[in-house]
């Protein structure tokens, strides 16, 4: 294990008789960004927790670099954290806030403003320096506690919901350059969102987790296209999961929907019933039926710029189909038939 990595073996986390955290075994490789994603009481700030010794593990070991932390205390780890509530004094000048960690550990005033200047710079505020925090906006306020965090020069920086206080443009501008920084940096970087498309936007590694354990690992991509289950698969992106079942066996295998069979060009183990995954934009939509169409009413539409939202009702319940604008756009009450491409089906147990 080399300098920045994170490795939990066999952790769990109890209070008393209520199990936050099951026995969890995970790798984090140095340089990378690992997102821990998940509805919340799922077990991933506990985690996150665990990570800085904010929480003290009731099993198992943990070691970062390499070094064994699982007994020592948050001060003697290589690590700093980004709270929710980015925790600035507000009374202290911004260059104050970011050197604080410093002054704490004894660093010498002058090393410790050259530092301070340095970690501004890092983050895009140079001369932001003699500002308050008050007199910065919530991106700006976001990238001092950044600066805070990484001038400690940690081996793994820690990020708890760190744009949860943000509006949504906001949120996508900085998530950006919090990436570009950790990429820059080359640092190993623990991030807790329940925000998916956060979360797949800046992570080279999510893990999703549920009920105080993980349900699947991997890059975005590899949960966005073969999801483990249908929990996954409606969590990390919308997806429509359809009652299907698999019948025949081999090269004739099937799917039936509906009672309509369609084509299964994907090889999968699953046999019987089954839930189809289908996401919002590999849904068509026409007034004219095919033979493998299903019938379906408009019951929500809703124009959105770049594209049109539908919801719509049928025998397999509602749907949900996002389509590019359209001259004729569909409208409320408006009855059709929904379709999709043999080669976008996903399946998922039921």
């Amino acid at each position: 294990m080399t300098k920045g990595s994170v490795r939990f073996e066999n952790v769990a986390k109890r209070y008393g008789e209520v199990t936050a955290l099951k026995p969890l075994t995970l790798d984090i490789a140095p340089g990378t960004l690992c997102t821990l994603l998940g509805p919340s009481g799922c077990g991933k700030t506990t985690t996150l927790r665990l990570i800085a010794g904010l929480e003290s593990a009731s099993e198992g070991r943990i070691l970062i670099g390499g070094e064994d932390v699982t007994n020592l205390s948050a001060t003697y780890r290589r690590v700093s954290m980004v709270f929710q509530s980015y925790a600035l004094f507000p009374h202290m000048t911004v260059a104050e806030n970011v050197a604080y960690g410093l002054t704490v550990k004894r660093m010498p005033r002058r090393e410790a403003q050259s530092r301070a200047e340095a970690g501004l710079e890092m983050v895009g505020l140079t001369g932001f320096g003699d500002r308050l925090p008050s007199e910065l906006s919530g991106g700006q306020q976001q990238r001092v506690a950044v600066a805070r965090a990484i001038v400690l020069e940690p081996e793994v920086l820690l990020l708890d919901e760190p744009l949860s206080n943000l509006d949504a443009k906001l949120r996508r501008h900085v998530r950006e350059e919090i990436r570009q920084i950790q990429q820059r940096l080359g640092l190993t970087a623990v991030y807790v969102t329940h925000d998916q498309e956060e979360a797949m936007a800046v992570s080279d590694r999510i893990i999703v987790m549920k009920n105080a354990e993980i349900a699947q690992a991997g890059t975005p991509h590899d949960l966005y296209e073969r999801p483990a289950s249908a929990f996954i698969a409606d969590f990390i992106g919308d997806a429509n999961l359809i009652d299907a079942e698999i019948i025949g066996s081999g090269q004739t295998k099937r799917i039936r929907v509906d009672g309509i069979d369609h084509k299964l060009v994907m090889q999968t183990t699953l046999t019987g019933a089954v839930k189809l995954v289908l996401r919002p934009h590999q849904i068509a939509l026409s007034a004219t039926p095919r033979t493998d169409s299903i019938p379906a009413e408009v019951s929500y539409a809703a124009y959105l710029g770049n594209h049109i939202q539908y919801s719509l009702t049928s025998n397999v319940g509602e749907i949900f189909a996002i389509l590019p604008p359209l001259e004729t756009p569909f409208r409320r009450g408006d009855n059709l038939f929904v379709s999709w491409r043999s080669e976008d089906i996903r399946l998922v147990s039921q």
